[in-house]
């Protein structure tokens, strides 16, 4: 297994990393909408939160030598499933393959923030 680090995302804000390769593919912990340089929330609504979640994530699979088209499985939580429709629209100018996903509302993400994004990517 290799850890993966880059800090072109947000630093792990607990005992974990930000991915794991293992086997042929790239374990991402999800991504809130944090800014790697400052580390403060970007956004005030949706669509700019899960814009930097997503890009975060991005941080994550090109450190691991993958890019968005590599994604195989995302999962995606919401504070608020109404945010659903304009999430979409983010999401879907950057999954354009379509990776299979899981899609919740939760009661609460840390920070307080509207979304979090995990991508599972192949390497191979």
């Amino acid at each position: 297994m290799k850890k993966i680090n880059t800090e072109k995302a947000p630093a792990a804000i607990g005992p974990y990393s930000q991915g794991i390769v293992a086997g042929g593919f790239l374990f991402a912990s999800g991504q809130i909408p944090i800014d790697p340089v400052s580390g403060k929330i970007v956004g005030t609504d949706i669509e700019q939160q899960a814009q930097q979640a997503i890009q975060n994530a991005g941080a994550i699979l090109e450190e691991a030598g993958a890019d968005y088209t590599s994604v195989v499985k995302t999962t995606c939580f919401l504070a608020d499933m109404k945010d659903f429709a304009a999430f979409n629209s983010v999401y879907e100018t950057y999954f354009t393959e379509k990776p299979a996903r899981s899609c919740v509302a939760v009661k609460q993400l840390p920070k307080d923030v509207l979304c979090e994004v995990e991508v599972l990517a192949w390497l191979g």
